[in-house]
């Protein structure tokens, strides 16, 4: 069904776009029988304002727009539930895009937000991602820009992260003090300040407790498909790991139906820690610990952050960088 427009009521009553417009507005200078007729016939044939074309005319745009990675990822889908919110309390629009965890596509999806004139960006770069041109087009067009989780380091502008150190740190001390000494890290690619954090947390945790930082219990391990080939792999090393933490839950889950077919018990033998908190914890057999990243909170904050800057009420020069704390959810996965 074709919207019809402004321009079609005006013709089809034999009014002039302008009547109609007032009409539409309930502007004193039209008859009140006129206004009714207007809006009637409005009604009549759902029309749908412009939003964009009055934003043009009128130079005010209440539309922001959202980058992530993967839309479907539970911690992702919290966040953007948080950022709605926030923008929705305040009368924004919000245009999500989904890069995929591909370059190309995040560079596409910024040029479309930017031909959308929206009048702030949220990013989380995607892992891919070893350019950033096209966020600095961003700020030298003059809209704001908020990084969240995934930060961009090369780009001067707000951020909002997780205490990502902190949340590995205090799992890992978790397992060491359950008795775990052979704990493997199954991490991210190294062109991720979170994947560096948390692999930090990870080593300094270990040398806190006099452990040995050993390489070949570090592996890159962040997707399913990767978890598939590693953990057999890790499986087969002696010593055999007693602990595997992982850096997300996806891994984590399916490192636990992996480390189970191999004949081991969870946590008597092999502990297994994830993060990010999601509704997979609860249907692991046992249940995952897991860190809580407060995925909601981190997109409301990132939101407010925007609006604050968009609106002229967060008047801070520089950057400005909001951390959200995390928590360890202890579970049945660890002793």
């Amino acid at each position: 069904m074709v919207q019809i427009t402004l321009k079609d009521i005006a013709k089809a009553l034999n009014l002039s776009p302008s009547t109609v417009s007032r009409a539409m507005k309930d502007h004193p200078a039209i008859s009140q029988e006129t206004r009714k007729l207007v809006q009637a016939y409005a009604l009549e044939h759902k029309y749908k304002p412009n939003t964009l074309a009055m934003q043009l005319r009128t130079n005010r745009n209440n539309t922001i727009g959202v980058i992530v990675p993967e839309i479907v990822h539970y911690f992702f889908s919290t966040v953007l539930s948080g950022i709605q919110m926030e923008a929705e309390n305040d009368g924004y629009n919000v245009l999500f895009c989904q890069s995929n965890e591909d370059y190309e596509r995040e560079v596409r999806s910024v040029e479309t937000l930017l031909d959308a004139r929206v009048c702030g960006i949220m990013a989380s770069q995607s892992k891919t991602t070893t350019q950033f041109d096209h966020f600095r087009e961003i700020v030298d067009n003059g809209v704001h820009l908020v990084f969240f989780d995934r930060i961009c380091t090369g780009i001067n502008t707000d951020k909002v992260v997780v205490d990502d150190y902190a949340g590995a740190f205090n799992a890992v001390e978790h397992m060491i003090r359950t008795g775990c000494k052979q704990i493997a890290f199954l991490g991210a690619t190294s062109s991720l300040p979170i994947a560096n954090n948390r692999r930090m947390g990870y080593e300094d945790a270990l040398r806190k407790y006099k452990l040995p930082v050993e390489n070949r219990l570090n592996r890159i391990c962040d997707t399913v498909e990767l978890a598939r080939t590693v953990i057999p792999e890790l499986l087969r090393l002696q010593p055999l790991p007693d602990a595997f933490f992982c850096i997300n839950d996806e891994v984590a889950s399916f490192c636990i139906q992996i480390v189970k077919s191999a004949g081991y018990r969870i946590p008597d033998e092999i502990s297994v820690c994830g993060f990010t908190n999601s509704y997979l914890t609860e249907v692991t057999d046992p249940t995952l610990t897991s860190v809580d990243q407060h995925g909601f909170e981190m997109g409301c904050t990132a939101a407010r952050l925007l609006i604050n800057r968009i609106e002229g009420k967060e008047t801070k020069q520089g950057v400005v960088s909001r951390l959200i704390k995390t928590d360890l959810v202890v579970k049945s996965s660890t002793r």
